[in-house]
């Protein structure tokens, strides 16, 4: 499958199915527990990087792209806490739904974050952080570089990112979980190898600064922050 194919099956998944199941997840009404377990470790990325960012004391007035935003659930809290946050989403309900949450929560500050439905590929500007969470997964190793590039174009400062890491044993599991698809998972998910992604990093001008790994029962995911050499 072309990556262009990828692109519509997420695009049409996160707008249908997909949408009704992952509002439930990032939201805090009654789910599963699987689905909790999911919640939890995702919730755990978006805290690291949350705390990576306000340990560095200046986040009120950081540009800051969120690429991939789902439905705000990290550009929400940034912007909260000042940043100026553009943030983006290939799902046109995603991005629907983070307004809604963002006009709930930020009052005031509701201008400090700009939401906009686009792919990556289409996303343009210079931003001084570039964060791109749980995205990885949907792109393959031969679009990974190209994907990865331009986000770093974009990133005057750092790039933070986060993937599902292919290793033998994520591997195992992800194999077995494609035996219970079920109707509201039918995205394709894509396992990458740290060494390759810090190999990119590098290509592109970037030093790894900081990682972390959250690991739940379901939810498995690898975040690395990058810093312009």
């Amino acid at each position: 499958m072309s990556v262009a194919d990828d692109k519509t099956v997420v695009r049409e998944y996160f707008n249908s199915t997909g949408f009704d199941r992952w509002r439930r997840i990032y939201g805090d009404g009654e789910v599963n527990k699987v689905q909790l377990d999911i919640r939890n470790g995702h919730q755990q990325t978006i805290d690291r990087v949350l705390d990576w960012l306000k340990a560095d004391g200046n986040l009120s007035g950081l540009s800051i792209c969120d690429a991939g935003c789902g439905v705000g659930s990290l550009s929400i809290p940034l912007a909260e806490a000042g940043a100026i946050v553009n943030a983006s989403d290939i799902s046109e309900k995603m991005v629907s739904e983070a307004k809604e949450r963002a006009k709930a929560v930020l009052g005031d500050r509701a201008g400090n974050v700009q939401f906009s439905t686009q792919d990556l590929e289409a996303l343009e500007g210079r931003y001084h952080t570039v964060i791109c969470l749980d995205v990885l997964i949907h792109y393959p190793d031969d679009k990974m570089a190209d994907m990865i590039a331009h986000l770093a174009s974009m990133a005057e400062s750092r790039l933070i990112l986060s993937f599902a890491p292919k290793t033998l044993a994520y591997t195992l599991l992800k194999r077995i979980g494609e035996f219970f698809p079920g109707p509201s998972k039918t995205t394709r998910a894509y396992l990458h190898r740290e060494a390759d992604i810090v190999k990119i990093f590098q290509q592109n001008g970037f030093t790894i600064a900081r990682k972390e790994m959250t690991s739940t029962r379901f939810y498995f995911s690898r975040l690395l922050e990058a810093v312009r050499s």
